[in-house]
């Protein structure tokens, strides 16, 4: 994460106590989220909560059927799956992000989060792409 200026600094004041130098498959593998599946070369985690507050808000949860059963009004569920799969040039690093509101509340601040920090999905996301791109290159150089 200490290579990912800008995620890691948003991902260290989300989430408290996320150590700088945290590998970001310890952080997808521990609290707040929940590993859901995970196989070589994959993983698919969890959180739940309201994501819009300040409080940082998340609750635990323990299994991937308490995460499937969900349904706190108010809140919603996120789920991130990141995977390698073989390319011409070796291999490509793959990121997805779903979000479920759980009610029409939800669904509303959800919509207003995603109007401000909508935006900078791009550049955000693909900072962490980009640095493992990086790496890998320079690991099969």
């Amino acid at each position: 994460m200490r290579d990912t200026h800008m995620l890691g600094r948003i991902v260290r004041w989300r989430i408290p106590g996320t150590p700088r130098n945290a590998a970001y498959r310890d952080i997808f593998g521990s609290y707040p989220f929940t590993v859901l599946d995970s196989g070589e070369g994959w993983m698919v985690s969890g959180l739940c909560g309201r994501i819009w507050t300040l409080r940082r808000d998340y609750p635990r949860i323990e299994s991937p059927e308490e995460f499937r059963d969900w349904s706190q009004p108010g809140t919603v569920r996120v789920m991130f799956a990141h995977w390698v799969e073989p390319s011409d040039d070796g291999s490509v690093l793959l990121s997805d992000a779903r979000v479920e509101a759980v009610d029409r509340r939800a669904r509303l601040r959800l919509r207003a989060l995603w109007a401000t920090v909508g935006r900078f999905e791009r550049l955000i996301g693909g900072e962490a792409l980009r640095v493992a791109a990086e790496r890998a290159d320079r690991a099969s150089a």
